[in-house]
């Protein structure tokens, strides 16, 4: 994974590094860059304008979180403003991957992927992504998905 190119990425959010974030010599501890990804997806479907959770629900299913990854290149500070990229990787039967990159500046910091499964809220089976996820995503995309 490691270096991800700036121009992949169709979507970025920008966040200020707070106090109550970093650890007594002021670096983010590290598992708030998992905040911050998780943030900047939900981010992410309101730049898609897709209501989350609430239109998936329609459909009868929900996101549920089955792997993450992060790689930690160069560390973030208290008050470092940062910029989140996110698209989507992959398309799969049931699985949307999120490539996620998170700068300072020019710099990168992180890199990770975040898998979530839709699947029954109830029963935790997994269902086919709607059909109007997968076009609004390779819509919005610079670069296609893989399926």
């Amino acid at each position: 994974m490691a270096r991800l190119s700036r121009e992949d990425f169709s979507f970025f959010h920008t966040l200020r590094v707070r106090w109550a974030e970093v650890d007594p010599q002021g670096i983010v501890f590290n598992g708030n860059y998992l905040t911050y990804a998780d943030v900047a997806i939900t981010e992410y479907f309101r730049a898609l304008e897709v209501a989350y959770p609430a239109d998936l629900q329609k459909d009868g299913g929900d996101f549920f979180a089955v792997k993450t990854l992060l790689e930690y290149l160069a560390p973030a500070c208290f008050d470092d403003l940062l910029d989140i990229g996110v698209r989507v990787s992959r398309l799969g039967g049931a699985s949307i991957a999120f490539e996620v990159g998170i700068w300072r500046g020019e710099e990168q910091l992180t890199s990770g992927e975040v898998v979530n499964v839709h699947a029954d809220p109830a029963s935790r089976k997994s269902l086919r992504l709607p059909d109007w996820l997968r076009d609004r995503v390779r819509c919005f995309e610079r670069v296609a998905p893989a399926d």
